[in-house]
């Protein structure tokens, strides 16, 4: 693995296909680090971990090991939540991270937001020296996955062989699932403005309550919708349109205005020691299950999902 050091910042997929693959591409990158005296931090699906866990033995115990399907059940929060907040903690140092955020289990909604997640991480770390390694299934995963692993990652590993991929091109990428977002037709909305925030969010609220939303979620809900409905007041026109509708076990609500989101990482990044303001979109990302954002030069949605049965 020649690249791991070669540059400040190193992101490469590793390709498995079964237990024997997966801890051949995993558990050398973490051995290698430790003795390096680089932290290393894994954040993959449960039973990944005690995979991993297993396999380390001792070692596992220098090792920050991490629920991905829990800390990145939304993957707009692994940069600023996973990633960053282990990189950060470490700033004086090279550090290994070993970052799974896309499964067998993972829905249609939650795909294009995982993508997005991937690409984005080549900017958020660039100059940074931080190496994280990807694992994907290739033995469960669809085959649009593994060539999406290729556009988001420099580098792919694959039997131990690593090789620059000739597919790379992560802003591409990110364009390419910057999706509209169709709702159900006769939803629940609501228009606002300056003047009809609170009511605004009295509407949310009620409505979800009326769907079953528990009382400790009904809480995220009014602080994501008041973060949004705020900012479109203030930074995208004025005013906006609310809508909210439960499906699958989630109360779904998105914020449509006329503002565009030029920043692509804008609410993946933790606050900076001190900062006020600009912490809205990264408050939706923390209390959410999903967030999914598309944004054009006329306009943007903003669409958050809870799960109804989540504490």
């Amino acid at each position: 693995m020649s690249s791991m050091t070669a540059e400040p910042f190193v992101h490469p997929a590793l390709f498995y296909r079964d237990q024997e693959s997966y801890l051949t591409g995993t558990v050398p990158f973490i051995t290698h680090g430790l003795a390096a005296g680089e932290p290393v931090a894994v954040a993959v699906p449960a039973a990944r971990l005690r995979l991993l866990r297993g396999a380390l033995g001792a070692d596992a115990d220098q090792v920050r090991l991490i629920d991905m399907e829990e800390a990145g059940r939304n993957p707009g929060r692994i940069i600023p939540r996973v990633l960053r907040a282990f990189a950060d903690a470490h700033a004086d140092r090279r550090v290994r991270i070993i970052g799974e955020p896309i499964w067998a289990g993972r829905s249609e909604d939650e795909y294009p937001a995982c993508v997005q997640h991937e690409a984005l991480i080549n900017h958020a770390f660039t100059g940074r020296h931080v190496t994280i390694l990807c694992p994907y299934d290739t033995g469960t995963l669809a085959p649009r996955v593994i060539a999406d692993a290729h556009a988001t990652h420099p580098v792919v590993i694959e039997d131990t062989v690593e090789r620059v991929s000739h597919g790379y091109a992560p802003d591409d990428t990110i364009a390419a699932y910057n999706q509209a977002l169709r709702h159900p037709p006769g939803v629940a909305s609501f228009s606002f403005d300056a003047d009809r925030l609170p009511q605004a969010r009295q509407f949310v609220t009620g409505r979800a309550a009326s769907l079953g939303l528990s009382r400790d979620r009904l809480e995220d809900l009014a602080l994501a919708v008041a973060e949004l409905t705020t900012n479109s007041v203030v930074h995208a026109g004025g005013s906006g349109i609310l809508r909210l509708w439960a499906a699958d076990g989630q109360v779904i609500c998105e914020v449509t205005d006329e503002g565009h989101l030029a920043d692509p990482l804008a609410g993946r990044r933790p606050p900076r020691p001190g900062q006020l303001g600009g912490r809205g979109l990264l408050l939706v990302h923390c209390v959410s299950d999903l967030v999914r954002v598309h944004t054009t030069s006329t306009g943007t949605t903003v669409r958050f999902h809870l799960d109804q049965d989540r504490p």
